[in-house]
């Protein structure tokens, strides 16, 4: 076991009081990364790294550090576990997203909906409608409580999500900003751009396993033959037998039991970018085969980093799939919770927030609970 970072002096005063800290996530799509003090200890709340390479986990958030906590499984929450494992730090964590880690980690499991006692400090979780295992975190700390949601979604017809407690703070997920357009509208825009091709065009669809993969197979089971590559296939199943989906989950059996069938019109495929995984290896050969942009398609449903962005150039589009809360399910979130205050993470101009209706008081820097 690696010796922890040596501490950070602007942790030393940390009083008693408790207080958080956002290292990453706010003002830009990139890791995630929270400071929690208890009063007793401090906390991490995600290790991100990325989605973009140029973003990477910075190994001195560790610093001072006696615990971390990991949402879900996407890159940008737990990409930066290795360190924390290296650390030798306990990582609270579902039993399904624990799957993610490298090995050797030090794991204290925390249930996917309940209640725990972490040195002293109530923690409740529920499903958090974004990934399979993933969840929500509230603290009974402070007067009012923090919640801090990880990514959340309210519209999927794949994941179930829970409704969490009061809190008084609530740093939420607001990935797509300002942008009110729910998943109704987002539906039939991707069934139009669908319509538009050629009906003997193939349509890859690159997707993170635990994502959005289970509820794009529902929604294009009824509009061509759809197929699913191995790594997909393996999450759904877990998916299904976790009891982390929602009812309508069980139509997509039929589709799990069928191998991957690379003839498929609508192929969905591991890695969300296309950078890896099977996606990667259908973009290589309809390249070399000249296919790309022709008899074959590349469609992006969500956050795209520069490589994808070079493969829609060559032969794709994009139009969005919301797995994370629009404008309007934002705003429902808060006024649940009974927040006074809050922070709009992984977006862009947080400051836009200030002259919205509907909107508590935003925090900034360090802030006492």
């Amino acid at each position: 076991m690696l010796d922890r970072p040596a501490p950070d002096p602007a942790l030393e005063a940390r009083g008693t009081a408790p207080w958080i800290e956002i290292l990453s996530g706010l003002g830009e799509k990139g890791p995630a990364c929270i400071r929690l003090w208890t009063g007793r200890q401090l906390w991490l709340l995600d290790v991100g790294f990325g989605p973009e390479p140029t973003s990477p986990f910075q190994p001195e958030w560790l610093e001072g550090a006696d615990a971390v906590f990991i949402t879900h499984d996407h890159i940008d929450h737990i990409g930066g576990a290795e360190h924390a494992i290296a650390a030798g730090l306990p990582i609270h964590i579902t039993a399904q997203t624990a799957r993610a880690l490298p090995g050797g980690a030090d794991l204290r499991l925390i249930p996917e909906r309940g209640q725990v006692m972490i040195d002293g400090i109530k923690v409740t979780t529920g499903r958090n409608g974004h990934a399979l295992g993933g969840v929500w975190l509230h603290f009974a700390l402070g007067e009012e409580a923090l919640f801090y949601s990880g990514d959340w979604s309210e519209e999927s017809e794949w994941f179930a999500l829970d409704m969490p407690p009061p809190a008084g703070t609530a740093l939420i997920d607001a990935s797509y900003h300002l942008d009110p357009v729910p998943q109704s509208a987002r539906k039939a825009a991707l069934d139009a751009a669908i319509e538009q091709l050629d009906p003997a065009v193939q349509v890859l669809l690159p997707v993170p396993p635990s994502g959005r993969a289970g509820e794009l197979a529902l929604h294009l089971m009824n509009r061509g033959r759809v197929t699913l590559d191995d790594t997909c296939r393996a999450a759904l199943l877990d998916g299904l037998q976790s009891g982390g989906v929602s009812p309508g989950a069980s139509q997509i059996v039929p589709l799990l039991e069928q191998p991957f069938d690379p003839s498929a019109r609508f192929l969905i495929c591991d890695t969300p970018n296309a950078d890896d995984g099977m996606a990667w290896q259908i973009v290589q050969a309809w390249r070399e085969s000249g296919a790309l942009g022709r008899s074959g398609a590349v469609l992006f449903t969500g956050h795209m980093t520069a490589h994808a962005r070079d493969v829609a150039a060559l032969g794709g589009f994009f139009t969005r799939w919301n797995v994370h809360p629009p404008l309007g399910d934002q705003q429902k979130m808060l006024a649940r919770l009974g927040a006074k205050r809050f922070a709009p993470l992984f977006c862009r101009a947080p400051e836009a927030y200030r002259g919205q209706t509907g909107f508590p008081a935003m925090l900034s820097g360090r802030t006492m609970l």
